[in-house]
């Protein structure tokens, strides 16, 4: 028989419970699918229906309607025609959730004498509210704080609260945006800073300086002699204000090619990092400069020049091209993820091998690391960029 049961019944109102329709402002009564007998049923299967529907009115919290018929033999009955939950308390006694009601309405009650603008977003999200119902004082105590500090202008670890440190405030930096962006004023929110990763900036934090990590490839362009083979790291403030005695620069990915890049007159090498070129941005005399792009033949290596591009569309790619590919056949290997997006920026031909490797037109996600490259292959390119100075 495909009559509703009361673990059936139960299961229903589990749902409304995992889709977050219970807790908060719940809309309610909710009525339940209930399947019940048909009528050939009730003819040919009456004890077993009569059992069905004791076993329904047996059950608590639940508001049954019942439809009266008669019988031939048994003369008039009723049986349950419609199922309701009257009200949250009752669909949470008949899941037993009555723990977890008790906390959202402890943490409910803090809120309102606390940060009563802050109620919308329990009652959106109950059931997250539950998960970080252990923090839920931490995370307050940082609203109140900012709220008496806007804009602070300080590192995260430098504020003062009792019990909240700096990692507590870096793990829970999702939640606590959506909290301070009800509560804080406009002015104090720079809405051009978005997601967990700009979170200082958003909300007036210091961020760490952005560090970027050179070698000067010509000794006599250093600013002082005892940088000259040096590799330095500086902060991104300070890399801006450099301007230093060259002409060219070359970023490469690789560490060790970082490291073994061979002397080359009014040069310096960066050390890339990535997608991270944001601290490059500000360097204006980066413009005056030819800047060369050495990364791996690959996908992603495609996407980095491309970003790269934004800040300096000027930027030429070094051994990224279609023979160097097939020079390192015997080479090549899987890239694991690779990027499908458009990348715009890129020339024509680093379009159609960027084209090729994402449509693995030549093998499934195929890649050449640049570290595989023989370093003679980068000797001579360099010996060329050198005669056309």
């Amino acid at each position: 028989m495909k009559w509703s049961t009361p673990p059936e019944l139960r299961q229903q109102v589990q749902r409304w419970w995992d889709k977050g329709e219970i807790l908060g402002n719940p809309a309610f009564p909710k009525r339940l699918t209930l399947k019940t007998p048909t009528a050939t049923e009730l003819r040919d299967h009456f004890e077993a229906v009569r059992m069905w529907s004791q076993q329904l009115r047996d059950m608590p919290h639940i508001r049954l309607e019942m439809r009266e018929f008669r019988h031939l033999v048994f003369g008039q009955n009723a049986l349950p025609d419609t199922a309701w939950i009257d009200d949250a308390t009752s669909a949470i006694a008949l899941i037993g959730k009555q723990k977890e009601a008790r906390i959202f309405g402890q943490i409910c009650m803090l809120t309102a004498a606390r940060q009563p603008k802050l109620l919308t977003w329990l009652n959106k999200r109950p059931l997250r509210t539950l998960e970080i119902a252990d923090s839920w004082e931490k995370l307050l105590a940082v609203v109140d704080w900012l709220l008496a500090h806007p804009r602070p202008a300080i590192h995260v670890r430098q504020m003062d609260i009792s019990g909240v440190h700096s990692k507590f405030v870096e793990a829970n930096r999702s939640v606590l945006g959506e909290l301070l962006d009800l509560v804080l004023p406009a002015e104090a929110i720079d809405n051009a800073a978005t997601g967990s990763s700009q979170f200082n900036r958003r909300y007036g934090f210091l961020d760490k300086p952005e560090r970027i990590r050179l070698r000067w490839l010509d000794p006599a362009c250093a600013p002082l002699a005892a940088f000259a083979c040096s590799d330095l790291t500086v902060d991104a403030a300070t890399f801006a204000r450099l301007s230093p005695a060259v002409d060219r620069i070359f970023v490469t990915e690789n560490e060790i090619n970082f490291l073994a890049f061979p002397p080359l007159p009014n040069a310096l090498v960066i050390f890339g990092a990535g997608y991270g070129f944001s601290a490059l941005a500000n360097a204006d005399w980066l413009h005056d400069c030819k800047i060369h792009y050495w990364g791996d033949i690959d996908t992603h290596g495609f996407a980095i020049l491309n970003e790269l591009r934004s800040h300096f569309p000027h930027v030429q790619s070094l051994l990224m091209d279609r023979t160097t590919m097939f020079s390192g056949k015997a080479l090549w290997t899987e890239e694991l993820t690779p990027t499908q997006r458009e990348l715009p920026r890129l020339a024509p031909e680093e379009r159609e091998l960027y084209d090729d490797l994402r449509d693995n037109r030549l093998g499934k996600n195929l890649r050449l690391e640049q570290e595989k490259i023989p370093f003679g292959d980068l000797l001579l390119v360099l010996q060329l960029i050198a005669v056309v100075r």
